[in-house]
């Protein structure tokens, strides 16, 4: 039985010996079947120059002739090109005139001037691809795609672009307002599609996300006409109230800036720890708010001086007491 289990095997053994055989047979005469078909392509080439230069020669005669053939088409897009920015410049130009005379606030005119430049820019170089042979379908379809990458990947732009729209709907404020908001303030210098742009007081440019800037608490010192003074005066205790009192009316009564016709207010705010504090409310015109403030502290301290009046300071005294 166990003879018989050896030869099965032996025979096993010699089948896939001469399986394997086969097959390298077979790889070895393909091999030598391609090769000469490798050798014969370089044969060819060397003893056939004039035909391999032939045929270089016409590939590269090829090619010009499409080069040529699309020179014309190139020129005239260029020209295109450079006519169309000329024709959207004057465009501008005479749209940012035109919107200059109109009734418009600044905001609205420099921000639709903006939207305008970028669909006219858009416009022009659909055109021009247009013409290169490039099908406006695929433009459309290749920027629009666009968009939508760029937008998944610009999520906050695209708020800010909302935030300009809605900034131009709503008009909290406008160019020239002094305003406060996301814990700065500054003049309003520009609104665009993406920022705004604030000057501040000692001229630094501020740029506010307009996204932030629609959804944050703005205060705008100049959407009223007229504004109220709030300030406060101190005295001492060993002062009169009275007299104190009349010199500010006074001063309030003869100072041009203030609208007599408006209420005036100056009365005994608190007993402070050092100091008897007074409250003056006054109103002004809103764009002389500050010169006015200004003005009548250096007025009233004079005042004071003149009068006898002293204006208390924190101090501290400390009394020894002797053993």
């Amino acid at each position: 039985m166990i003879s018989g289990r050896l030869l099965l095997l032996a025979a096993a053994a010699d089948s896939a010996i001469s399986d394997a055989a086969s097959t390298v047979s077979e790889t070895t005469s393909g091999t030598e079947s391609v090769a000469p078909t490798l050798g014969d392509t370089v044969d060819n080439l060397v003893e056939h120059p004039q035909e391999t230069l032939s045929a270089i020669g016409e590939f590269f005669g090829n090619m010009g002739k499409a080069i040529v053939g699309m020179l014309p088409k190139v020129l005239f897009a260029v020209v295109v090109l450079i006519v169309g920015i000329i024709v959207t410049k004057l465009v501008l130009f005479g749209l940012s005139k035109g919107l200059g005379k109109s009734k418009l606030d600044l905001t609205v005119t420099k921000f639709t001037t903006q939207v305008v430049k970028i669909v006219l820019y858009t416009l022009l170089l659909t055109i021009v691809l247009s013409m290169l042979g490039i099908p406006a379908t695929s433009v459309v379809t290749v920027i629009g795609t666009a968009g939508v990458a760029i937008g998944l990947a610009l999520q906050n732009s695209l708020s800010n672009i909302a935030g300009g729209f809605l900034l131009m709907i709503n008009k909290p404020f406008k160019i020239g307002d002094y305003i406060i908001t996301n814990g700065v303030e500054g003049t309003v210098a520009q609104i665009s599609i993406l920022y705004t742009r604030l000057d501040s007081i000692t001229n630094q440019a501020i740029f506010i996300p307009n996204g932030m800037a629609v959804n944050a608490t703005i205060v705008n010192n100049n959407t009223n006409d007229n504004r109220r003074l709030e300030m406060l005066f101190s005295i001492s205790y060993d002062n009169d109230f009275g007299k104190a009192k009349e010199l500010i009316e006074k001063i309030l009564n003869a100072h041009e800036g203030i609208l007599h016709e408006l209420p005036l207010l100056v009365v005994m705010k608190e007993h402070a720890a050092s100091a008897i504090v007074i409250l003056v409310r006054a109103w002004c015109k809103t764009d002389e708010y500050w010169d006015i403030y200004f003005d009548l502290n250096e007025k009233v301290r004079a005042a004071f001086i003149e009068n006898g009046i002293e204006i208390p300071y924190d101090q501290l005294d400390v009394h020894i007491k002797e053993q």
